[in-house]
């Protein structure tokens, strides 16, 4: 069995008035999207390690005055929220690369309707067109 062929660039969605998607534009986002993957793979990678010796020093640093306590687990919550937040971004960008493996990349996946080429192209984990991502933001 072999798998179903990949779509072309020029298949996939655009908005009226836009240029069909060229090969060399998806390998573009791709690389990027690529790229973007490998840094924050990294850069959870040294969070975790980091977060893992504060908490390491939590213990040795128990007898610390309220303020030292204080500040550093301000420095472990920061620390804990950009993690989560470099995650995220590592999902989005793990699911646009689906996307585009699938053919799916550039619809919208709120109304079905073209995100926009425009707009991949200025934020490439894009999943919903503007009028859908204003939507939700009003909620």
């Amino acid at each position: 069995m072999s798998a179903a062929p990949r779509s072309g660039a020029a298949d996939l969605p655009v908005r009226p008035g836009e240029e069909p998607w060229t090969e060399a534009e998806l390998k573009q986002v791709r690389a990027e999207l690529e790229a973007e993957s490998v840094g924050l793979r990294a850069d959870i990678a040294k969070a975790d390690s980091d977060i893992a010796e504060r908490l390491t020093d939590s213990v040795r640093d128990a007898g610390d005055d309220p303020a030292d306590a204080g500040s550093k687990a301000f420095e472990r919550d920061l620390e804990l929220a950009l993690t989560q937040n470099a995650r995220h971004l590592l999902e989005q960008g793990e699911r646009a690369l689906a996307r585009i493996d699938a053919g799916t990349y550039g619809v919208c996946e709120s109304c079905g309707r073209a995100i926009g080429k425009a707009r991949l192209l200025a934020f490439p984990r894009a999943t919903l067109c503007v009028a859908c991502k204003q939507r939700e933001e009003r909620r």
